[in-house]
């Protein structure tokens, strides 16, 4: 089944008419997503990829009723049409937009507190269940339906993780991006949570990066909770410089921790399977589930 979206779910993009949006919701509908609608403000009574354009989210609440919604909005816009979603209550809102201002989504985090909606992003590839339903700007190809939750804070490694998870006949039964800003919606606690609720997820790979904390309070997580399935773990820079930035704003080291030897540490003493490299994430959960 999968975790968060299926064949089911209906989607509206908020900033349907932008070339990038137009391009991928294009390729989203190709793929199978039920794409129900579009927002931009404007524009609303007209038709784009013979969709229904509204000006509001709450219109387009009101006319399609839908379970998801996918931000593709400037990121100087892109808090304010993530609240407009939280507060229309969608329950699934998943924002791509990079460089989304951090006191920005102070306020989104704000919003979502007491909410009915998740957030998944800012500056997150987004979400796949294979076969199923696509929400964000990652490749159709190589996810394949299968048993291997995905999570990542890193879009390419992501990908990295899904080709090896396909080449070794597992495939994916959800694969999500969280997004590598300082503050974002969704994190590793959350997507651990609902895989390990997940009945066609027998194993789940977690991705992380330097900076932060993120991954340490997933391995806090996991010895709390014991995990019920084999949860196979990789984070990138070990040898990058913590004072640095690394392409995501998350990587800076603000705090006096996040190296990535303090990560795999942390995740090792919680239980969970280290793969030695990057290459090896998908060889590393085969052997974890017995070569099954």
């Amino acid at each position: 089944m999968g975790i968060l979206v299926d064949r089911g779910t209906k989607v509206i993009c908020q900033g349907l008419t932008g070339a990038t949006a137009t391009r991928l919701t294009e390729r989203a509908i190709a793929y199978g997503t039920r794409m129900v609608g579009g927002v931009v403000p404007g524009k609303g009574g007209t038709n784009h990829l013979h969709l229904p354009v509204f000006e509001t989210v709450a219109e387009a609440v009101d006319a399609t009723s839908p379970d998801a919604s996918a931000v593709f909005v400037p990121p100087a816009h892109a808090a304010d049409a993530m609240i407009e979603a939280i507060e229309a209550e969608i329950p699934l809102v998943v924002c791509v937009s990079e460089r989304v201002p951090v006191l920005d989504m102070v306020r989104v985090k704000r919003a979502l507190e007491g909410s009915k909606s998740r957030l998944i992003g800012a500056n997150s590839q987004g979400v796949i269940t294979p076969d199923a339903c696509k929400i964000g700007v990652m490749p159709e190809r190589p996810h394949t339906a299968g048993r291997i939750g995905i999570v990542s804070r890193s879009a390419t490694l992501n990908y990295e993780a899904v080709d090896q998870t396909t080449n070794v006949h597992l495939g994916q039964s959800t694969s999500v991006g969280i997004g590598g800003d300082p503050v974002y919606g969704m994190d590793f606690i959350d997507c651990l949570e609902l895989f390990f609720a997940d009945d066609a997820t027998e194993g789940v790979i977690l991705i992380g990066e330097i900076g932060g904390t993120a991954e340490e309070q997933a391995a806090e997580f996991l010895k709390r909770e014991k995990s019920p399935k084999p949860v196979v773990a990789y984070v990138a820079g070990l040898n990058a410089p913590t004072d640095r930035r690394m392409g995501h704003a998350g990587t800076v080291d603000v705090f006096g921790a996040g190296s990535a030897a303090a990560k795999i540490e942390a995740l090792e003493s919680a239980g969970a399977i280290i793969a030695p490299d990057a290459s090896a994430m998908g060889t590393t959960m085969r052997r974890a589930l017995g070569g099954r």
